[in-house]
C-alpha cells in the first residue's frame, strides 16, 4: 500500500498537479531542479585567491557565474579590454590580481535588498561594489594606511557604510624602522566607506587604532544600530612566531566602535586631515561603459582619545576571529578560535557598562569594559575551534568549528547547545541565507571546508575547496549535497532569486550606447589610421563581422579593435580575438563596445575570429587583417564581401 501511494504521488508530480511532500523527499530529490525549473536562492561565494566572486544556485549547488573583481578574467576579456583595464589601477601600478574574502549583499531595513554586492580584498587593501542588474563590478576603491584588508565588507543595516580594517597593522603613515619596534611604530586603521551612492564610493574616516591584527567584523541593527564590531587578536602585538607569540593572552577584543559618534567628531573638526594617494575605479554600468580612475587625495582620521565615546575594548576569550550580531541586534557572538567557551556579549549590558563607567582600562584612550559587565553568558563546551556564526531567524545560532569540523547549533539566549552537524573537514566560514541579517531566510545551511580528501576524486596535490549543504527548515538538520567550489571561498551570501530575477539586464540598448568607438551599423563600420595609431570600427553579428578583410596595418603600429556587437536579442554574446595578441579574447554582450588593443610584431596575415559559438555558421565567423612592413606604401584598406573602401 505504502509503494503504492508513492508512486501515485511521484505520478501527481510528475504531472505538475502537486508538489512533493516533505516526508517523501530524499537529500537527492530536494536538491534536482528540473528542466523548466529554478534554483530557490542566488549565493555569492567569494574566490579567496581566485580574486573573484562565484554565483553558484541552491539548492542544486550549480555554478551560474563567475563574476571578475580583483583579478584579470580572459574569459571575457576583465582587465584586458581597455574599457575595463582602470578597474585594477592601484596606487602599486596597475595589479593584476587579488584575493576575495567577504561578499555582503546590500540592506534595507537590515534585509539584503538585491542592488548590489559588496567585497574586499585582502592583500591590495581594496572594495568593490558589484551592479545586480548586470552581474559585473562597477566600482573599486583602494583603501590607504592599511596592511590586509580583512574586516570587510561589513554592511550597516541601510547600506551607508561598509568596513574595511587592517589586518596587519603596519607603520602608519609607511616608513622604513626596524620591524622590532613593532610596538613603537605600528598602528591599524578601522575604515568607513560610505557605500549609498553608486560612482561615489569614498572613505568616510578612518579610525586610528593600536597596532593589533583587526580580523571580522559586522554592524549592529536595531537597538545596536550606529555601532560596528570588529575582532581583534594579537593584543601582545608580536612580530614573529605569531602561532605561538600573538596567543599568549587569554583575552583579546572585540572594538566596539560608535559610528553615530564618529560622525558627530567629523563634523565638530575632531578629526585631522592627512595626505596620502589611492585610486577610485568605477566602470559606469550604462553608456560609454569605459572604466575610470579617479585619484583621491587625503583621508579624515579620527583620534580615540580626541573622540571620547567613539571606541571601546571588549575583552573576548581568546584569539577571537569572527563576530556576529544577532538579528534582533542584542547579542554580540565573539568567535574565539583558541577559546573553551563561545562568548556572547548583551548589547544593553554594554551600554549600561558605558554609562556606569565599568573599566577595566583603557589602551591609547580607548576604555577597555570589564568582561563580566558585558558578557550575557559563555555556551559551554561547544566545540573546537569556534570561527564564525550565522543565525536561522528561529532562535537559533550556528557555529563553525575548525578543528573538530563541525557545526554546533544552540540556543544564544538561553545558552543552551541544541544539536551539531558533521563537516569534511575543517569548515572556516558558514552561510545560512540572509543569515547575518535583520530577517534570515533561514532554509539552508552552507558550512565552507578547507579540506577535502576522501570527498572527491583526487587530482594530484591540488584538491578544490568544497561546501556541503544542509536543510534546516525542520527540526533536525539534513544533509543534502557536497559542492566543489572555485578559489577558496571565506564567506558567502545568498538571496531568492525572486529578488534578482525580475531586475536582471538582457541586453545592452544600443541607442544608449555612448561609447566614442560604437559602431552602430554595419554601413558606419570604417578603418581610421591617427600617425601610428588604426583604429578600426568593427561590428559582430550572426555571423560575421564587419569589416573581416583589413590591410594597411604596418610594424610598428598600435591597433584598436572596437568591436560593437549590435545584436539585441538576449544571450548572443560573441568574442574577437586576433593570432599574437598579448592580452585575451573580448566577449561583447549585445548592444556593448569592447576593445583590443594589439601591436603586431612581424609582417604577415594574421586571422582574427568569434570564440563565443554563436551559430550553426560559427566557425566562419572570422576576418584577416594583413600587417606589412614598418615604412610600406601600404594604403588604409577595409570592406566585407567584395567590396573594399581604399582609405588615401
Amino acid at each position: 500500500m505504502k509503494a503504492k501511494l508513492k508512486l501515485t504521488l511521484f505520478s501527481a508530480v510528475a504531472a505538475g498537479l502537486v508538489s512533493m511532500p516533505s516526508f517523501a523527499q530524499s537529500p537527492a530529490e530536494k536538491v534536482y531542479i528540473p528542466h523548466g525549473k529554478y534554483d530557490e536562492f542566488y549565493a555569492f561565494l567569494s574566490g579567496g585567491f581566485d580574486g573573484q566572486v562565484n554565483v553558484y544556485g541552491l539548492p542544486s549547488g550549480r555554478h551560474l557565474k563567475t563574476i571578475p573583481v580583483f583579478s584579470a578574467y580572459p574569459m571575457n576579456g576583465y582587465g584586458y579590454s581597455e574599457e575595463t583595464k582602470a578597474m585594477l589601477m592601484t596606487s602599486h601600478g596597475w595589479i593584476p590580481w587579488g584575493d576575495s574574502h567577504h561578499p555582503e549583499l546590500s540592506q534595507t531595513n537590515g534585509v539584503p535588498d538585491g542592488r548590489w554586492l559588496f567585497i574586499n580584498e585582502n592583500n591590495t587593501p581594496r572594495v568593490a561594489r558589484i551592479d545586480l542588474k548586470t552581474f559585473e563590478t562597477t566600482e573599486i576603491l583602494e583603501i590607504p594606511f592599511s596592511g590586509g584588508n580583512h574586516a570587510s565588507t561589513f554592511i550597516t543595516p541601510d547600506s551607508k557604510y561598509i568596513t574595511a580594517a587592517t589586518r596587519f597593522s603596519v607603520p602608519i603613515p609607511q616608513k622604513d624602522v626596524p620591524i622590532a619596534e613593532y610596538k613603537k611604530y605600528f598602528k591599524g586603521t578601522l575604515t568607513f566607506v560610505r557605500a549609498d551612492k553608486p560612482g561615489k564610493m569614498d572613505i568616510a574616516f578612518q579610525i586610528l587604532v593600536p597596532g593589533y591584527d583587526y580580523d571580522l567584523a559586522h554592524c549592529g541593527k536595531g537597538p545596536s544600530y550606529g555601532w560596528c564590531f570588529f575582532t581583534s587578536y594579537n593584543t601582545e602585538q608580536a612580530h614573529t612566531l605569531l602561532e605561538i607569540n600573538a596567543s599568549m593572552k587569554d583575552k583579546d577584543y572585540i572594538a566596539a566602535v560608535n559610528w553615530k559618534r564618529a560622525e558627530q567628531c567629523i563634523a565638530e573638526g575632531k578629526y585631522k586631515e592627512v595626505k596620502t594617494k589611492y585610486a577610485h575605479n568605477y566602470r559606469p554600468p550604462e553608456g560609454d561603459r569605459i572604466a575610470r580612475t579617479e585619484w583621491k587625495t587625503s583621508v579624515k582620521w579620527i583620534i580615540p582619545k580626541e573622540c571620547p565615546g567613539v571606541m571601546y575594548y571588549l575583552p573576548t576569550p581568546k584569539s577571537p576571529h569572527g563576530v556576529d550580531v544577532s538579528p534582533d541586534g542584542k547579542y554580540i557572538i565573539g568567535g574565539g578560535k583558541l577559546a573553551t567557551v563561545i562568548p556572547i556579549h548583551s548589547f544593553e549590558k554594554m551600554i549600561n557598562a558605558i554609562k556606569n563607567k565599568q573599566f577595566a582600562g583603557e589602551v591609547e584612550g580607548i576604555p577597555i569594559l570589564k568582561y563580566e559587565a558585558v558578557n550575557h553568558c559563555e555556551l559551554p563546551n561547544p566545540c573546537l575551534g569556534p570561527l564564525h556564526t550565522e543565525f536561522d531567524g528561529k532562535g537559533r545560532a550556528y557555529t563553525s568549528c575548525f578543528i573538530s569540523s563541525d557545526v554546533v547549533i544552540y540556543d544564544y539566549k538561553k545558552c543552551k547547545v541544541l544539536d551539531r552537524v558533521p563537516t569534511y573537514y575543517s569548515v572556516g566560514h558558514l552561510m545560512i541565507p540572509g543569515g547575518d541579517s535583520a530577517k534570515p531566510w533561514g532554509k539552508y545551511l552552507l558550512p565552507m571546508n578547507k579540506i577535502t580528501k576522501d570527498v572527491f576524486l583526487p587530482t594530484g596535490p591540488e584538491l578544490p575547496h568544497a561546501a556541503q549543504l544542509y536543510d534546516i527548515s525542520g527540526s533536525k538538520p539534513q544533509f543534502l549535497l557536497d559542492m566543489t567550489e572555485l578559489g577558496e571561498p571565506h564567506y558567502a551570501q545568498a538571496i531568492p532569486a525572486s529578488i534578482l530575477m525580475k531586475k536582471t539586464l538582457k541586453i545592452f540598448e544600443l541607442d544608449k550606447n555612448t561609447h566614442p568607438y560604437a559602431t552602430k551599423s554595419e554601413e558606419a563600420a570604417k578603418v581610421v589610421r591617427k600617425g601610428n595609431e588604426v583604429h578600426i570600427y568593427m561590428t559582430a553579428i550572426r555571423s560575421h563581422f564587419t569589416p573581416d578583410n583589413i590591410e594597411g596595418v604596418k610594424v610598428g603600429d598600435t591597433v584598436y579593435f572596437h568591436v560593437t556587437n549590435i545584436e539585441q536579442d538576449w544571450d548572443i554574446p560573441h568574442g574577437f580575438a586576433v593570432l599574437g595578441a598579448n592580452t585575451s579574447n573580448l566577449l561583447i554582450m549585445p548592444g556593448e563596445t569592447l576593445t583590443l588593443k594589439w601591436t603586431p610584431k612581424e609582417p604577415g596575415v594574421y586571422p582574427f575570429y568569434c570564440t563565443d559559438f554563436c551559430s550553426a555558421l560559427h566557425q566562419e565567423m572570422q576576418g584577416y587583417i594583413r600587417v606589412s612592413p614598418k615604412g610600406a606604401n601600404v594604403p588604409i584598406k577595409y570592406g566585407t564581401g567584395e567590396e573594399m573602401h581604399v582609405v588615401k
